[in-house]
């Protein structure tokens, strides 16, 4: 079995090109940073794999209108490995996630408290007047139901 299942932010945006012929293809290509589980030992400091993937079709035209540099994602797919060689004559080897699978891995306003900006994706982060907003959270991490809602909820 060849499955990969990662979590990391894009180092930068997209490089999306599509292929020759009568039926184009989009192919995307990104590196995530994925922080590993330990610090260094002796500094402390967080460490990151720096790790290429690829997507084809509508994944490809996916990550071109909504990921940006800094975007946290979460990629599952398989491990494809190549080799080529180069001007030189020097024969290169290659790794890379072919990505069957996409998404965001946070929201639009994590995003930009992370130093996104506030318009990811071509949407803007508008609060919805009709909902309570995450301040309204209790200290649990949970929010609190307003009152009067009662009669609006599917479930008793």
């Amino acid at each position: 079995m060849n499955k990969v299942i990662l979590m990391g932010r894009l180092t930068r945006d997209p490089e999306v090109r599509y292929s020759a012929g009568e039926n184009a293809t989009a192919v995307a290509r990104y590196t995530l940073a994925v922080d590993r589980r330990f610090a260094r030992r002796d500094s402390g400091e967080q460490t990151a794999d720096f790790i290429s993937c690829v997507a084809f079709g509508r994944s490809a035209e996916f990550a071109e209108k909504y990921f940006r540099q800094g975007t946290k994602i979460a990629v599952s797919g398989r491990i494809q490995t190549g080799s080529y060689t180069n001007r030189d004559g020097v024969k290169v080897y290659t790794t890379e996630v072919v990505v069957e699978d996409q998404e965001f891995a946070e929201s639009k306003n994590a995003s930009a408290s992370a130093g996104m900006g506030s318009n990811v994706g071509g949407y803007s982060a508008a609060p919805n007047p009709g909902r309570p907003t995450p301040s309204a959270a209790s200290g649990d991490g949970f929010m609190n139901i307003p009152d009067g809602i009662d009669e609006e909820l599917p479930f008793n």
